[in-house]
């Protein structure tokens, strides 16, 4: 059997933790500051996990993740 590939946006994307979530950064915060607030933005910052209902999505797209 051939190996399976992975989704190349999705391996720029996630990240799987070592207690097995999926980490991801937050969405919102490339462009189109000026007009968003200094809160909003600051809340934006760091990362936070994938949520349950898309895990097994983003799982099969990270085969050997």
């Amino acid at each position: 059997m051939p190996k399976m590939k992975t989704k190349s946006g999705a391996k720029k994307r996630f990240k799987v933790r070592s207690s097995g979530s999926i980490k991801r950064s937050q969405a919102f915060k490339r462009h189109i500051l000026t007009k968003k607030t200094t809160k909003v933005k600051r809340h934006l910052r760091g990362m936070e996990s994938v949520h349950d209902s898309d895990v097994a999505q983003v799982r099969s797209m990270l085969p050997y993740a």
